[in-house]
């Protein structure tokens, strides 16, 4: 007999949110920050230096698995040196700016409606995923009126910890009420996702792609996804009503 699934969590960046460059709102991201840290020069050379140094944070993320909440990156991290106070009061501001000044985040094609379809079809949802900003996932889903539909929203600056550690992962099935194995996961990641989903034990790893990139992926089966969907729009007809699945519908690499 087939498993079915009580839950699906979806990733964010790459996943259900897409950069779209826009060359006049990076700008004016990147002057703001200038503002708020209080720095005087070039903006744009003053966020290539804050480029530059979030290559290290980054470094300390990978090697610990950790996340930093926005104050600590910005006052450890990023701009020790600025005025403390300042930055801190600043910090939630300054991360999302942080964030603008590479592109404006986009919901992709189709996203917004397979929410509303899952969970019509009576399956609970959630979002896992690693990002620097506390506010802007809460914002976006009160400002698109999909709040409503998530039971469990983990961020990893606010959980402290990232994929592929299992623990965050393992918290939002419980926050659901939901055994692991009941749940599934839509990511673009086949190294942090594929890894954190499965030794959190979820039953089912979904890529989301394009076909593009998936002939550009090296497919072992150590990251083999369970499911790979091109548009958000299949998952309607691949989890019909929960907890049933359409295997036959399964696209598999």
């Amino acid at each position: 007999m087939e498993k079915g699934f009580d839950a699906i969590f979806y990733d964010l960046g790459g996943t259900l949110r897409l950069v779209e460059r826009d060359a006049e709102f990076e700008a004016s991201a990147r002057r703001r920050i200038a503002e708020l840290c209080g720095e005087t020069g070039d903006a744009d050379e003053f966020c290539k230096f804050l480029d530059y140094r979030y290559e290290g944070y980054r470094k300390w993320c990978f090697e610990t698995m950790r996340e930093a909440p926005e104050e600590e990156l910005w006052a450890k991290w990023l701009a020790p040196e600025y005025p403390r106070e300042l930055i801190l009061n600043n910090a939630v501001e300054l991360t999302i700016e942080f964030r603008n000044k590479d592109g404006r985040r986009v919901v992709a094609e189709n996203g917004a409606q397979s929410i509303k379809d899952l969970h019509a079809n009576g399956y609970k949802l959630g979002i896992i995923s690693n990002l620097v900003t506390s506010r802007e996932i809460p914002d976006w889903l009160a400002r698109d009126g999909l709040a409503e539909y998530f039971g469990a929203v983990l961020l990893s600056c606010v959980e402290g910890i990232r994929k592929p550690d299992p623990r965050i992962s393992e918290k939002a099935c419980a926050l659901l009420g939901v055994a692991p194995a009941r749940c599934a996961y839509i990511g673009d990641n086949l190294k942090r996702d594929v890894e954190g989903t499965r030794l959190a034990g979820f039953g089912m790893f979904i890529l989301y792609t394009t076909p593009e990139k998936l002939a550009r992926e090296k497919i072992t089966d150590e990251n083999r996804p369970d499911a790979v969907i091109f548009d958000f729009a299949e998952l309607k007809e691949l989890f019909p009503k929960a907890p049933n699945v359409a295997w036959d519908k399964i696209r598999r690499v």
